[in-house]
């Protein structure tokens, strides 16, 4: 599999992966308001599926025609397998049984499985002794983050734990497989194109016969709102900075947003929602920052370097 060489990520990416934690976390917010209206499946439906007008829209007027070969049409179905279909069923299934926190917590095993793919898959992302530290850091600081209380679930409900750890692993895979793209010289905006429209081919029909969403009561206004929101800002914006970062900084580098998007998604509930910071919060937001100064690797030889040249002084 071909792609660019991995290098350090420069401030342009670090601020494409913050930007897209906020995409995602923000989701949270989003999918909070609509669930109070709509089944899950439904609203992942209609999210992919407005997405994927929203996206085609803009390609017509970009003036930017869709791949027509079946090699790439198969790929974006691959993708929206991976990065869609699979997870999302499993995640909306794992969530029918087991708290919120504590897929959150399984769901931040994304860069685990992400280092040990990339590791095995690729031959420009190698594991390093930084990186998995960086990655172990981050995922103490999501748990602490979240708080007890979700960790207290660990031990129950077996089936759909490993459902949200199967839909973290199919994220991973989803970074390694996404890399094609660029050597396909297919551009982000394109890719992100393909992928809803594949993702809205396969789970609209799951939707329509699982849900039958014609016999639910018209959403409000507000929950149109909440779908909208969670359409064109948390898939459509978020999916052109997933690929854009992707092909620019790797697939492990991608996989640190899972660590971010907490960090996000309670910001902006205290932001928005009057939503208190406890004070795990703020020690894991720092567990966090570690991890990625750690992944990142730069900051830490910097202060190699720094010693190295006191030392020499001496």
């Amino acid at each position: 599999m071909t792609a660019p060489s991995h290098k350090p990520m420069d401030l342009t990416d670090w601020g494409l992966l913050i930007a897209l934690s906020i995409l995602w976390g923000g989701s949270f917010f989003f999918v909070g308001i609509a669930v109070r209206e709509l089944p899950p499946l439904t609203i992942v439906a209609m999210r992919v599926a407005l997405a994927a007008l929203a996206l085609g829209g803009l390609l017509r007027i970009l003036g930017l025609p869709m791949p027509r070969d079946r090699r790439t049409w198969v790929a974006f179905f691959g993708m929206g397998a991976l990065n869609n279909l699979l997870p999302f069923c499993l995640i909306v299934w794992g969530q029918t049984q087991i708290a919120s926190g504590v897929a959150s917590v399984l769901n931040a095993t994304t860069p685990l499985f992400g280092v040990l793919v990339a590791h095995v898959l690729t031959r420009d992302e190698k594991m390093t002794g930084n990186r998995l530290a960086g990655v172990l850091i981050g995922f103490a600081g999501v748990a602490v983050m979240i708080g007890p209380t979700a960790l207290a679930g660990l031990g129950n409900g077996l089936l759909p734990q490993l459902a949200v750890l199967g839909a973290a692993l199919s994220y991973s895979f989803a970074g390694i497989f996404g890399r094609r793209f660029k050597g396909m010289g297919v551009s982000p905006l394109v890719t992100a194109t393909g992928q809803v429209t594949a993702s809205t081919l396969m789970l609209v029909p799951v939707a329509l016969l699982l849900d039958r969403p014609w016999t639910l009561p018209m959403p409000s206004a507000t929950a149109w709102g909440a779908v909208m929101g969670i359409a064109l800002l948390s898939t459509a914006l978020a999916y052109v900075i997933f690929f854009r970062v992707l092909a620019s900084a790797g697939a492990t580098n991608l996989m640190l947003v899972t660590f971010l998007i907490p960090v996000s998604a309670i910001l902006l509930g205290g932001l928005f929602l009057g939503e208190r910071l406890a004070v795990r919060h703020g020690v894991g937001m720092a567990l966090i920052a570690g991890g990625l100064a750690a992944i990142d690797g730069r900051l830490f030889a910097r202060l190699g370097q720094h010693r190295s040249a006191s030392a020499a002084k001496g």
